[in-house]
């Protein structure tokens, strides 16, 4: 069952290798990520962990891409059982294989011994130093040879009946200064692509550290902290403790006693380059490592918790662990993912396979139904959160012209001097003996027409609408699928609008034209002449109230009223046109001037004049009230006749003449370049997701 856990894994990351191993992927896979700085011995504790030399060497940034390095142990017993005595990694090196490490000639005994990349399907590598110099040319095949860096990995698959079975990400060590044409950028660059894969929550850090130095200083250790501040997902390599000055030890690190980490610390002892150079074999450095933790005073009593025999059981040990906690979160993440890229594939559609006029046909005919459809409230995005659609035009013709037209005021306009002005002009040569209907008349049609302004600006207001539900529909991914065709519809659309607003204005026009044109006095709910002048008259001489008895509350007998006096004669400088004579001396008075060129009315008026005022002026609210009524409701439903119903019935009809006729239909449907692109990563995705469904299905 362990075997088979890890080997899923390991199938998953093949799966998921061609999205790459950084933030593109959607699926979080449990591995071991090595960091370090490159002086630290990341590749000597690797080759250690394999057995064999099979990692570039050589000065400055050897690892360039990151390595995934899946160990697979072949024999058919649990290799646990061996590795607790370090056998696996002792006996790898008999009967010639050591010899096929040094001379990379394949032999007859190394044939349980290979590895395989993913990037060659099918090619088998029983030379070490091949696997070597294939790692080097796939490097540069990325990177180029001026030593620079890439986020795309190699992954690498060794199997050996030597090996536990291990999944490690072996990334570039941490630089600081850059060297020859490398970008002066590299280290922030390295930087970032080890964050990419050590900050995702499923990743075990292996930092590699040098005990010959301060713990605190470590770059590999100082990274790990900034994502795992806890070190609930660090385990610690200390390499070269055989380095250490003599008298010291790294007891109070492996205690916990210095930077605490959860799996703790492992000590090692790799080759130095002279053991490199000398030709000393991966067998007599782990006999030499051995010897070394058993005989040293301060690691001989815990000898069997160092070294790399002991640290390729514990991170064994690890990762199948954590592949059982995350196992059931991977499944769920694959298929939420799968989900979501099937259904974005759908949305995007198939290639484009159609004849251009099918193409268009069928955007026209969507248009026309998502159009209706949003008018009517009958859309499939109804949103809960703002108004949209029909129900904006709705607040446009209720409450925005609706208020509008509310807010005229005709007395806003019109004071009492103009309607005194006015009475006097309709009466003539001779002063009227009744209130005539003809000044209501000429005040009431000079107030109606203001109400024109707002009535075109609730036909401008609902285009702006109609504007905006088109924004709506094209911006969804059906129809920028085809940006030409989608522009040129939109185009035909507003031009299709601004030839509906002509006869709209026209008809909304009218209908204020006919109110002004014939104002109803019979109209049932007009304020009748004998009710206003009845209302004015209680205005300007209430009638007394009978005096009461306090004590029994009947009425007193009447009382002899006091007689007010008598009004005497003013002068007629107080009528209408007093104010004019009155500012002349009596000498001019007797020459007769003429009157001036513009004579207005000046003066106090008599209380004839302001009860008719008030009369007119009763009248005209009461009409006034009655046209608000009239307009607020036919407006809107004219706007709706000329412009809203019209555009939904021939719109369908208007698109398809206009765009059939085009001469540059086959150019309008290619497709988006953003859409070409994103619908190969879509399938790119859902392919690498559903082959990553089939290897988590099986466990």
């Amino acid at each position: 069952m362990d075997e088979t856990l890890i080997a899923t894994i390991n199938k998953l990351q093949d799966a998921l290798a061609p999205l790459g191993g950084g933030s593109s992927s959607p699926v979080d896979l449990p591995q071991i990520t090595v960091v370090g700085s490159q002086s630290s011995g990341k590749s000597s504790v690797l080759e250690n962990i394999v057995g064999r030399d099979f990692l570039p060497r050589g000065t400055g940034i050897v690892t360039r891409r990151p390595l995934v390095l899946q160990l697979v142990n072949r024999r058919n017993e649990p290799p646990s059982d061996s590795a607790k005595s370090g056998k696996d990694l002792l006996d790898f090196e008999g009967s010639g294989a050591g010899k096929d490490s040094e001379t990379g000639q394949k032999s007859e005994d190394n044939v349980e011994e290979w590895g395989e990349f993913l990037h060659l399907p099918g090619k088998k590598f029983f030379n070490f130093n091949e696997i070597r110099n294939e790692i080097v040319r796939e490097t540069d095949l990325k990177t180029g040879k001026n030593l620079g860096i890439s986020p795309v990995p190699i992954n690498l698959r060794i199997y050996s009946p030597h090996v536990l079975t291990l999944t490690l990400v072996d990334l570039p060590g941490l630089t600081k200064v850059p060297v020859g044409d490398q970008p002066k950028d590299i280290e922030r660059q390295i930087r970032d692509m080890i964050m990419k894969y050590i900050s995702k929550p499923n990743a075990i850090i292996l930092s590699v550290n040098a005990a010959n130095t301060d713990l605190a200083n470590s770059d590999g250790l100082k990274l790990a902290r900034e994502v795992d501040p806890e070190g609930s997902r660090t385990i610690g390599v200390l390499t070269k403790v055989d380095l250490m000055d003599q008298g010291t030890d790294v007891i109070d690190i492996l205690a916990g006693r210095v930077i605490p980490l959860r799996f703790g610390y492992v000590p090692v002892i790799n080759r130095g380059q002279k053991d490199i150079e000398s030709s000393k074999t991966i067998r007599e450095a782990l006999n030499t490592e051995r010897a070394f933790f058993e005989n040293h005073p301060a690691y001989r009593a815990k000898a069997h918790y160092c070294g790399t025999p002991y640290l390729a059981k514990k991170l064994n040990g690890i990762l199948l662990h954590h592949i059982k906690s995350t196992l059931p979160d991977i499944k769920m993440r694959i298929e939420h993912s799968l989900k979501k890229y099937t259904n974005e594939l759908a949305i995007l559609g198939p290639e484009m396979a159609e004849s251009p006029s099918n193409i268009a046909l069928s955007m026209i005919t969507n248009f026309s139904k998502d159009y209706t459809g949003i008018l009517d409230g009958e859309s499939k995005e109804l949103s809960s959160q703002e108004l949209s659609g029909g129900a904006r035009i709705s607040f446009v013709f209720h409450e925005i012209f609706k208020n509008g037209i509310n807010a005229l005021d005709p007395f806003d306009q019109i004071k009492d001097t103009d309607i005194r002005t006015i009475m006097h002009n309709t009466s003539g040569s001779a002063p009227s003996l009744f209130v005539g209907t003809e000044a209501f008349e000429v005040l009431v049609k000079q107030q109606i027409q203001r109400m024109e302004d707002p009535s075109v600006r609730c036909i401008n207001l609902i285009f702006d609408e109609l504007v905006r539900i088109l924004s709506q529909i094209v911006s969804q991914p059906n129809y920028t699928r085809y940006p030409a065709l989608k522009e040129q519809l939109s185009q035909y659309f507003i031009q299709f609008l601004r030839e509906a607003l002509i006869p709209t204005n026209t008809f909304v026009l009218d209908v204020i034209k006919s109110e002004e044109t014939y104002v109803n006095t019979a109209h049932p709910d007009l304020l009748k002449g004998t009710q206003a002048m009845a209302i004015v008259e209680e205005k300007f001489h209430p009638k007394p109230q009978p005096a009461v008895d306090p004590k029994t509350g009947k009425p007193l007998p009447p009382t002899q009223q006091p007689q007010s006096p008598t009004p005497q004669n003013k002068d007629d400088s107080n009528g209408f046109f007093g104010g004019f004579f009155s500012s002349k001396n009596k000498k001019r008075l007797q020459q007769m001037e003429a009157p001036p060129q513009v004579l207005r009315a000046t003066g106090t008026m008599t209380e004839r004049e302001s009860m008719e005022t008030e009369v007119i002026k009763l009248l005209i609210s009461s009409y006034y009230n009655i046209v608000k009524r009239t307009v607020s409701d036919l407006v809107p439903k004219a706007i709706m006749l000329k412009l809203i119903v019209r555009s939904k019935e021939e719109i369908q009809k208007h698109l398809l003449e206009k765009l059939y006729a085009s001469p540059t239909l086959a150019e309008l449907v290619k497709e988006n370049e953003l859409t070409v692109q994103k619908r190969k990563e879509c399938i790119k995705m859902v392919e690498v997701l559903r082959n990553a469904s089939e290897i988590v299905s099986s466990v």
